[in-house]
């Protein structure tokens, strides 16, 4: 049977991120029952100082190389030009990263006088093809650990 804990006891967390030192005389091999082979319940309760266990360094270290991850990302994007292409490559639009469109191509047979309808279509295509390009490229894939963030950041 586990002795009660008692209002004198003192908690001690450095005993109990080592596995001992809890007052109902709990072994520390789990964290209200999680085990901790569990990443979160290790993120949360296996770390070393921190209120509860929470290992802050580690989680601001990871936060940091996230922060990096998306700078060197963005950096990169910003320097990468993309073309959007419509029409089977009869109308192309030439745009960075920074969104600084360099050119705009558009093949003498898409002009059409009496369907320019058509050529703003094409060139709205390109566009669209070209911003794309660019969204596909300021998704960086990002080391989270193993941690699913979901459609966190308005990815599909």
């Amino acid at each position: 049977m586990t002795p009660e804990p008692d209002d004198e006891t003192p908690i001690r967390p450095d005993l109990v991120a080592q596995g001992g030192g809890l007052p109902d005389g709990g072994d520390g091999d789990h964290l209200a029952g999680v085990p901790m082979d569990d990443p979160l319940a290790a993120l949360l309760g296996g770390g070393s100082g921190g209120a509860g266990g929470l290992d802050l360094g580690a989680l601001m270290e990871q936060a940091s190389q996230m922060q990096s991850q998306m700078l060197a990302a963005q950096q990169a994007a910003a320097e990468t030009t993309v073309e959007g292409v419509a029409g089977g490559g009869v109308v192309r639009i030439a745009v960075t990263g920074g969104l600084d469109f360099e050119s705009v191509t558009i093949d003498p047979k898409a002009v059409d006088p009496d369907d320019v309808e058509m050529l703003q279509d094409l060139v709205l295509a390109a566009l669209r093809h070209a911003v794309e390009q660019l969204s596909d490229l300021q998704q960086p894939d990002i080391d989270l650990g193993g941690i699913d963030l979901g459609n966190l950041f308005g990815g599909s």
